[in-house]
């Protein structure tokens, strides 16, 4: 495998939709950066946030997953309680190649605040808005910030393609839309 360069995502983007909407230049002026780097992408998280609560008192189960776990909100700045977290989604829409698998972490800015940003890779073929889960590991609450930088996508090209793609075993998340909950 290889990492991708800034040539590579930008070609791929602006010739193959892989990232749509796609910011060709790092954007970092009064803001937590995004858009193309050396060799990864850094996404932004939409105004769209599920914040995790217990006033209900109900128990997370990934595979009967309930609702009243958490407060919908639309914001340009959601505040994550302390020792919680909430769901998100990107702005940016990934159509990835067949071969080609995605890694991302968590923006260091974030990171040093102790906000931890938590997205599974991005499988050869899956297509979709990217759901988020941002961990405030403080006692204290914590700002993120809509329309700004999250996390940095890294591209690893395969020497070949894989005999079966995400899109082929018609994964659960394919095309999603929003953020998505767990689904069994």
């Amino acid at each position: 495998m290889s990492i991708m360069s800034d040539r590579w995502i930008t070609r791929m983007a602006t010739e193959h939709g892989m990232i749509e909407p796609f910011e060709g230049r790092q954007v970092r002026q009064g803001v937590i950066s995004y858009g193309v780097s050396s060799y990864g992408y850094d996404m932004r998280v939409a105004r769209e946030f599920r914040i995790f609560t217990n006033v209900m008192n109900q128990i997370v189960d990934p595979k009967a997953f309930d609702e009243r776990c958490f407060v919908e909100v639309e914001t340009d700045v959601c505040i994550v309680p302390p020792n919680s977290f909430a769901l998100a989604r990107s702005v940016e829409y990934f159509r990835i190649p067949r071969n080609v698998l995605t890694v991302t972490v968590g923006k260091s800015t974030y990171a040093r605040c102790g906000i931890i940003t938590n997205v599974t890779p991005f499988e050869p073929e899956w297509e979709g808005y990217v759901t988020l889960e941002i961990s405030n590991t403080t006692p204290l609450p914590a700002k993120i910030y809509a329309n700004e930088g999250i996390a940095q996508v890294l591209f690893f090209e395969g020497k070949e393609e894989p005999e079966v793609s995400y899109k082929d075993k018609k994964g659960k998340y394919q095309g999603q839309h929003g953020v998505t909950l767990p689904r069994l």
